[in-house]
């Protein structure tokens, strides 16, 4: 079996390869030709993810699965959320992002958050969603250098160390994203 993952991500595309089972053959947007920029214009995390999917499935006619994350600060009213890559901007800079996220919490006492991260699988004319969550809390300064985004400034329940200050494969075991594509292979195992 062969699918598209439909990311531009490098860090994503690491996280997830370092999942999939060998049987699956993965091959990346920039495998397909897919040099575009492919549209996320949708206001839920699901809806971006199943936007992904069926673009790739519909202009380049391969079996897919495409994701989307974001970061729900409860005391923000959940916000970032879907915006997460571009919160402080279209420039997607993850510095700006955690330092604007950082500021805005100043007030709050309650730093609790989630990742969620939605894979949305176009597979045999068929979709299928698949959801990961990390429940945690956004520290008060960067912490670690590995992962990406918010990374440096998530602490999951139960740890005392930020996402980027795990091992990838800790990190995978335990996130939001891991959790989807846990799901995500599950599911493939079943059908090939």
């Amino acid at each position: 079996m062969q699918l598209v993952f439909a990311t531009n991500n490098a860090n994503k595309l690491k996280e997830v390869q370092a999942l999939i089972p060998e049987h699956i053959k993965l091959l990346s947007l920039k495998d397909i030709n897919c040099l575009e920029d492919i549209p996320e214009t949708q206001d839920t995390i699901e809806g971006n993810a199943l936007q992904k999917a069926a673009y790739v499935k519909t202009h380049y006619g391969y079996d897919c699965f495409a994701d989307d994350t974001g970061l729900e600060v409860n005391a923000l009213d959940g916000a970032p959320g879907v915006y997460a890559a571009r919160y402080a901007g279209p420039q997607r800079a993850a510095s700006d992002n955690m330092a604007l996220l950082l500021e805005n919490l100043k007030p709050h006492t309650d730093r609790t958050a989630q990742f969620k991260t939605v894979i949305a699988l176009s597979l045999q004319g068929q979709t299928h969603q698949f959801t990961g969550l990390c429940k945690g809390e956004i520290t008060t300064s960067l912490q670690g250098d590995k992962g990406f985004g918010y990374d440096p400034i998530f602490k999951p329940h139960g740890f005392e160390t930020t996402f980027a200050e795990m091992e990838l494969v800790q990190k995978n075991t335990i996130g939001h994203r891991g959790k989807a594509t846990a799901q995500l292979i599950a599911f493939l195992n079943k059908i090939s």
